[in-house]
């Protein structure tokens, strides 16, 4: 049975609005939740949500990481921390994976350390489903690594294939290195020296992309280093926001714009839909043993509820896994052929 570790305690609308999205996904999902964090807090919560029908249980947890605490305070100061707490649970096998939307250092660190990363993996990256013209992408690395070199990023590359295939349902994921230019050549050093390691992975590897591609669905995913993909990503978030707000204006101007708002109303909610970041509800931390899953810290309850389903795809279609191995597949390979002079590697197949 899978099982879902909550952090209660993490995130601006905490405890509220994360038991309420728990309370959510346990009562009409049929999720089994480990919900952690203050005990008499947590279960005043949901009593005044109702029963959860045995489907979730409560974790006392003595500590919060708060925003101003260090990133490494769940290994420290606060060891008997909400977040820490969680990422023991995974580690212990008691849950499948953790959702927080607390301090995303806190929660990284704690993954990385306490829950481990898979064999094969140097640097776990922050994963992000971004909307498209023709559905979904994801992009990776968005900031859990700001300096990374070019078999970082190939890890990258494996991780966004199997996330995108057991999760996101694309089958054969196409693959594109985000870059200044489509052209081989174009793009920094790292780009270019990028450019020839993912060549010979194994995986639907189609060349360099712009930063429009991401959202015109060329490709379903997009590759980069953290610094780059978390300055795209805020960039994106705070235009759809912006959107949002010039439209509303624009709707409360005059009776006539409020009239084809009543009219369009169905539409424009699809868009919103479409758009809004609680609909995906968190990103996944790929390369750990197990699933991590950061939000927003504004999350809402809603946010909370999606980001616990994609925590129960990501377990059910055991992505970790898949990466571990074949990470583990092209290092065995590489070692073998330097050990015989034999050169690059040859391609491998992506399963």
């Amino acid at each position: 049975m899978i099982r879902i570790a909550v952090d209660a305690m993490g995130g601006d609308l905490a405890p509220r609005a994360v038991v309420e999205g728990a309370y959510l996904a346990a009562v009409e999902d049929g999720i089994s939740i480990l919900l952690v964090g203050d005990r008499e807090r947590v279960a005043a919560e949901i009593s005044r949500l109702g029963d959860p029908r045995g489907r979730i249980e409560v974790v006392h947890a003595e500590e919060i990481v708060g925003m101003d605490d260090p990133a490494t305070a769940p290994l420290r100061k606060k060891r008997r921390s909400s977040v820490r707490l969680c990422a023991e649970l995974v580690h212990e096998g008691r849950a499948q994976a953790m959702v927080t939307a607390g301090h995303t250092g806190a929660a990284m660190i704690a993954a990385k350390v306490v829950i481990g990363t898979s064999a094969g993996v140097d640097r776990p990256a922050l994963a992000a489903v971004v909307p498209s013209a023709h559905g979904r992408t994801v992009l990776l690395d968005v900031g859990a690594n700001v300096d990374s070199k070019p078999n970082h990023l190939r890890e990258f590359a494996v991780m966004g294939h199997f996330y995108a295939q057991e999760v996101i349902g694309t089958e054969s994921p196409r693959i594109g290195l985000l870059s200044i230019g489509e052209e081989d050549n174009k793009g920094s050093e790292l780009t270019r020296e990028v450019f020839k390691v993912l060549k010979r992975t194994g995986l639907h590897f189609v060349g360099n992309v712009e930063g429009g591609d991401v959202f015109q669905g060329t490709v379903d995913v997009v590759v980069c280093d953290g610094f780059v993909g978390n300055v795209l990503l805020k960039s994106a978030e705070a235009l759809a926001e912006l959107l949002g707000r010039m439209l509303g204006e624009e709707i409360g101007k005059s009776r006539r714009t409020q009239l084809g708002y009543a009219i369009l109303k169905p539409a424009i909610d699809r868009f919103r839909s479409r758009t809004d970041y609680t609909e995906y509800g968190a990103a996944p931390l790929l390369g750990v043993e197990g699933g991590c899953f950061i939000g927003h810290g504004r999350s809402t309850a809603r946010a909370i509820r999606n980001a616990i389903r994609r925590a129960v795809e990501f377990s059910e279609g055991r992505v970790h896994e898949k990466i571990r191995d074949k990470l583990a597949e092209l290092h065995q390979q590489e070692a073998s052929l330097l050990a015989t002079g034999a050169g690059q590697p040859e391609e491998i197949p992506a399963r």
